[in-house]
């Protein structure tokens, strides 16, 4: 027997957000397809010249993944979901921090998110539940024009 669920997906985003989710979603899904020394030197280029993005714009591009793509609204899409995210904010200028690591609760499994100010964007889980092991945060000072 199978247990129903139903996957949330935010509802009112614009749909220019949706379509720049839709423009980042290929480069995040062949992003996530390679090995995570690799992950971390491609966002580590990206990130260049980025401000740090705020709680709400990570809210938001996380927000405009889980409206374009039924994958990153689910629970495995959590690396394709943050690489977008991370994408999506980059494409305006900003940059979260992309993190990648564990649970540290029974079960223990692999998982991947945003943070902004310091927290965790969306994920509803209290701080301290996952255990980073690569981060990827914005650069220390923004390189000017």
């Amino acid at each position: 027997m199978t247990t129903p669920s139903a996957l949330e997906r935010p509802t009112g985003v614009p749909l220019d957000r949706r379509l720049a989710a839709r423009l980042v979603l290929l480069p995040a899904v062949l992003l996530a397809l390679l090995p995570p020394r690799r992950i971390r030197a491609v966002l580590g280029v990206l990130r260049r010249g980025a401000a740090p993005a705020t709680a709400a714009q990570a809210r938001n591009a996380r927000d405009a993944m889980c409206a374009a793509s039924l994958h990153c609204a689910g629970p495995k899409g959590c690396l394709p979901r943050s690489l977008g995210a991370a994408l999506l904010c980059r494409l305006g200028g900003t940059w979260p921090t992309w993190c990648t690591g564990v649970r540290v609760v029974p079960p223990f499994t692999a998982h991947a998110w945003i943070e902004a100010e310091g927290r965790p964007v969306g994920e509803g889980a209290p701080e301290g539940y996952f255990a980073r092991l690569v981060a990827v945060g914005p650069p220390s000072r923004p390189t000017g024009r």
